[in-house]
């Protein structure tokens, strides 16, 4: 017996990465309506009591439709892109701050698919008279040459935050690289991200396996998915993907933790690839992004 299924609207999860401040490093994920932030005790994201600067009900995020709007409700001031406001929509890659010189977080969304609902039962016709079909023979890894594609792409690292709208884009020390990455373990031409068949891949130039997925190397180029980290090499740096064509930089540790719930429904970021975090739960990374 089949059953038909039925798809509910997508999830938008809001993430803010924390970039600046005592809580820099850690990731929050929410997927309300209404995300109020500021010190009091009730809030979605609540900041250290002793930073007085911060207003107890300091701001909120609302959303409407698709989009998000920011609105300021504090003493000392709310800023987006180092411009004071009051209320804005926000885009993806916006760096808001809590009062001036305060803590600064990335705001950055990620569409999800809600789960398929069932519909209505469909029996199938029984045919007895033909066996089971053989199982198709597992095919070799594909190599991907590759091809200019529209897709979008933005890297987080250090104070360092860089959009593309197309791809591949190289990533390495020679100033001939869309990202250039000064950094000891990364080679002049040192890696490539790229889009193909509705997937982003990440190709090593190096020659020397020095890229990892998961703490494993990967041949010459690999798919990455949601949550995977990708270690440019042994001493880094280490990034993770959030999916949408975003990564941000993490580190060593970060990849190690397990998850553990928290009071409120929080828990640590899944490293394993392809497991997905449960519903409604808020993601945090032990290390500086930025």
């Amino acid at each position: 017996m089949l059953r038909r299924v039925m798809r509910r609207p997508p999830e938008i999860i809001v993430q803010l990465i924390h970039i600046h401040g005592p809580l820099k490093g850690e990731i929050k994920e929410f997927s309300k309506e209404t995300i109020s932030i500021g010190r009091h005790p009730s809030s979605d994201l609540r900041l250290p009591a002793e930073l007085t600067v911060i207003s107890r009900n300091h701001a909120e995020i609302n959303r409407e439709g698709n989009q998000f709007r920011l609105i300021d409700r504090s003493t000392n001031g709310t800023f987006v892109n180092g411009k004071k406001i009051t209320d804005v929509l926000l885009r993806d890659g916006d760096v808001l701050e809590f009062a001036d010189g305060g803590p600064k977080v990335s705001f950055l969304t990620q569409m999800k698919e809600a789960p398929m609902e069932p519909e209505a039962a469909v029996t199938p016709p029984i045919d007895e008279g033909k066996p089971s079909p053989a199982p198709a023979p597992a095919r070799p890894p594909e190599v991907i040459a590759p091809q200019p594609a529209v897709a979008p792409l933005v890297i987080q690292y250090g104070p360092t935050i860089r959009s593309y709208k197309e791809l591949p884009v190289t990533i390495g020390k020679s100033a001939k690289c869309h990202f250039v990455l000064d950094h000891p373990g990364i080679y002049d031409q040192h890696a490539q991200v790229f889009f193909s068949q509705g997937q982003y891949w990440i190709k090593d130039l190096t020659g020397q396996n020095m890229i990892r997925l998961n703490h494993q190397p990967i041949p010459m180029q690999t798919v990455i998915t949601l949550y995977d980290n990708v270690a440019l090499s042994p001493q880094g740096p280490v990034f993770r993907f959030l999916g949408d064509g975003r990564m941000a930089e993490v580190t060593e540790t970060a990849e190690e933790q397990r998850p553990g719930t928290q009071e409120g429904g929080e828990s640590q970021v899944r490293p394993v690839r392809n497991e997905k975090p449960e519903k409604g739960v808020l993601s945090k990374i032990k290390k500086k992004l930025f």
